[in-house]
């Protein structure tokens, strides 16, 4: 029985996916079906090439820090507070100046009110959703670029599949993997999740678990404030028998093994078979993923500016992430979406819950990561992406999704809302899109959430219609949308 090489799914157009030892054994049965080892390798890297290159913030980012603001924020009480509107619409918050003439925030954010002239905000994210207005769904799509297909009578989705979308940040470490001995994709502090839907669009899916990032999730309940105190990362430790010299050694040994298959290897020497493999052994020896999760070695100034707390610790966290190597970070809010106290899903308790709980969290750990980059000259290569899966009805108190809302609660609204953007290219001060007299829909350059995924691999230097293959070896499209090209310089 013949096969052809390669594990299914793989791109063959994809010069970053090279064949493993096994392909190569049975590359004679395939070449009697036309696929010989010399048409196998010119497959295999081949580039499919895009006009988008050298273009406006094409691959101007090396790394991505996406600040996932799980449970979704009222734009109109942070980024977007409207005047002369009804009370049952305003914010109880009053707007206050910011660094852009003519833009106001809430007095809830007067940290990030002073830095807004290093990044852009889009304040007409848009979007219409299918069926209910669910966590889990809207999260399914930012992070994967595709709707659901199953959806339970709750709203709620299945758990996460084999055959799910792969997160953002899976394919990105797929198509542009990093030379560092560093890990390339770290999701901390939470997984990103609704009830009991745990971590829906947050795995490699089917492109399978070599691209699943590193989860960062220390022990202790959501609101243990303090819990990036105890980051334990044991499996990037090396056990105390295993010194370095015996792993190089063990190295040197199985290298010796490989060199008893000198035609295999010469004739596929140059692809790099084994590059996997020493940068895993890399990672273990330089300990330089150990170094970067050291909280411990920044200033007690620094830790502060950042927030004593666990959001804005995975803020610091991320930086000192993509300052050794790491390609992309994702920081998840701290809270189940769904949730009480911390979360931003604010159907009641929106006035005392913003302004003593989350608001002052994210303003404080959001602006310390512009400032910082920026100060370390790092801004100019990380894109900086603040986003949550949806708004909250301008109307409190009424009920949008099939939830109650306390007078001041405010319900899911994907029909408009409010995202930050800075870094690698993205213009500074620049307020993309408006939204109308009561933030309820666009009236200018409405933006959809798959067009902000599409801007992320612009920015990374992937074409956004790169075409992958699914579990069952189907053509699809990284996500079928374009950059915003008007946020880049």
């Amino acid at each position: 029985m013949f096969r052809i090489p390669g594990a299914k799914g793989k791109d063959l157009c994809d010069n970053h996916l090279r064949a493993s030892r096994r392909d190569f054994l049975r590359v004679g049965g395939a070449g009697m079906l036309g696929m010989s080892l010399n048409t196998l390798m010119r497959a295999q890297a081949a580039s499919t090439g895009s006009p988008l290159a050298g273009g406006p913030g094409w691959g101007k980012a090396k790394s991505v820090i996406m600040v996932y603001l799980q449970g979704g924020p009222s734009h109109l009480d942070l980024w977007d507070p409207k005047e002369n509107v009804p009370d049952n619409v305003r914010s109880q918050f009053k707007p206050i100046p910011t660094k852009i003439p003519g833009v106001n925030f809430t007095e809830i954010l007067p940290k990030l009110a002073q830095v807004n002239d290093k990044f852009s905000m889009i304040r007409s994210m848009s979007y219409t959703p299918n069926g209910l207005f669910n966590h889990t769904a809207a999260i399914y799509q930012i992070m994967t670029g595709y709707t659901t297909d199953k959806v339970s009578p709750s709203g709620q989705l299945e758990p996460p599949s084999p055959k799910d979308f792969p997160n953002f940040g899976s394919n990105i470490i797929r198509l542009k993997p990093t030379d560092e001995p560093m890990l390339p994709f770290v999701v901390m502090p939470r997984p990103l999740q609704e009830s009991n839907v745990v971590n829906k669009g947050g795995t490699a899916g089917f492109l399978g678990k070599a691209f699943d990032p590193y989860y960062l999730f220390p022990e202790g309940d959501d609101m243990n404030l303090a819990k990036m105190d105890s980051i334990k990362v044991d499996d990037l430790q090396l056990r105390p028998e295993v010194f370095s010299l015996r792993l190089r050694r063990r190295a040197s040994l199985r290298e010796a093994i490989n060199a008893q298959m000198p035609i295999i290897d010469k004739a596929v020497a140059q692809y790099n078979i084994d590059e996997f493999y020493n940068q895993a052994l890399n990672l273990l020896v330089s300990g330089r993923a150990r170094d970067a999760f050291s909280l411990g070695s920044e200033t007690e100034a620094m830790r502060d500016r950042y927030g004593r707390n666990t959001f804005g610790q995975s803020c610091l966290l991320a930086r000192r992430l993509v300052e050794a190597g790491t390609r992309v970070v994702e920081v998840i809010w701290p809270k189940v979406a769904n949730s009480d106290n911390h979360s931003w899903d604010h159907h009641v308790g929106l006035s005392n819950r913003m302004k003593n709980q989350s608001g002052p969290m994210l303003d404080q750990g959001l602006s310390a990561l512009f400032e910082d980059l920026d100060n370390r000259g790092l801004l100019e290569e990380t894109l900086v992406v603040a986003i949550g899966e949806f708004g909250r009805s301008p109307e409190k108190g009424v009920s949008t999704s099939g939830n109650s809302n306390s007078a001041d609660g405010r319900d899911h609204w994907p029909y408009c809302y409010t995202s930050v953007i800075g870094g690698a290219g993205i213009k500074r001060g620049f307020v993309l899109g408006k939204s109308d007299n009561t933030g309820s829909a666009p009236v200018e350059d409405p933006v959809h959430p798959m067009e902000i995924l599409a801007t992320i691999y612009h920015s990374m230097g992937i074409d956004p219609e790169t075409i992958v293959f699914n579990h069952l070896n189907q053509p699809r499209e990284l996500v079928k949308a374009q950059a915003v090209d008007r946020l880049f310089v």
